[in-house]
């Protein structure tokens, strides 16, 4: 049998989407993520599971890169930079949360903490002749001073002290766009091994849910969520932000991670930056 006989359904999807216009594969990719939001909107009633989901998904992510560090001995393909400022917003959402919340999303965050300061130590110390710091290029200022900024001025305006208002608004901003540094790291490097794509894939799932909330609070509320007097006019429209461009900064990878899997790669080759 030819390769054409080998070929899974899934595949030959994907192949023929691969050979439509830019706009056709825009369309097509709106009517996917339409569909996705519907249907979890369907099966999650309780819009808070989204969340939680979330979280979950990012420890699962974490558990490749700790398999990988424990296993493989190697670093190689992941950015420090995006742990550390993972491990800072994680660490002010972990004390915020427990003087403003101290819920499920609490523990959630303090375990997924543990974990990324304990591939943070592998990394710097144990396997640090791996880490490709060459490559790890962009800079921490650059991601934390406007995020900071913003969080000054933008932030939710509930009866907590103004000081861990700020630190919540400035945890929120980080994280959307605290993948910056790995996806950099990947581009120069451009073929990426099966447990940091994973890794990189989970964030990515877990922003999509993260925006589905806000999207499905956005629509039950026909839009008033967006304006709620008790958060800040524009805080929430902020959160909404941040949620989408983190995840059409993660989109673009996810797209090469499922077409990698649908052809059976174990790698993820990334396109040459223009």
């Amino acid at each position: 049998m030819g390769e054409k006989g080998l070929q899974t359904p899934a595949k030959k999807l994907f192949l023929w989407v691969r050979k439509q216009s830019k706009k056709v594969k825009t369309v097509l990719g709106f009517v996917t993520c339409l569909t996705l939001l519907l249907t979890l909107r369907l099966l999650i009633h309780d819009h808070n599971h989204f969340f939680v989901l979330a979280e979950l998904l990012h420890f699962i992510g974490l558990l490749c890169l700790i398999y990988k560090l424990s296993t493989l001995k190697t670093c190689s393909g992941l950015s420090l930079k995006t742990q550390v400022l993972t491990a800072i917003f994680l660490a002010v959402r972990v004390f915020c949360s427990f003087i403003m919340e101290g819920d499920i999303h609490t523990i959630l965050d303090f375990v997924t903490l543990v974990a990324t300061l304990w591939v943070i130590y592998m990394m710097k110390f144990k396997l640090k002749s791996s880490y490709m710091e060459n490559l790890d290029t962009m800079h921490y200022w650059y991601l934390i001073v406007p995020c900071a900024v913003a969080a000054i001025f933008i932030h939710p305006a509930t009866a907590h002290f103004f000081l861990f208002r700020i630190l919540w608004a400035f945890c929120v901003y980080l994280e959307s766009i605290s993948v910056l540094p790995q996806l950099r790291l990947m581009q120069n490097v451009q073929i990426i091994e099966p447990f940091t794509a994973h890794y990189v894939f989970a964030l990515g799932v877990a922003r999509f849910l993260g925006c589905a909330h806000w999207i499905n609070q956005v629509y039950d509320t026909r839009g008033a969520y967006l304006y709620l007097a008790g958060r800040g006019y524009f805080w929430i429209p902020m959160v909404f932000l941040a949620e989408i461009v983190q995840t059409f900064i993660l989109a673009d990878f996810c797209y090469y991670y499922i077409k990698s899997v649908i052809s059976g790669q174990l790698l993820v080759r990334l396109p040459q930056p223009v």
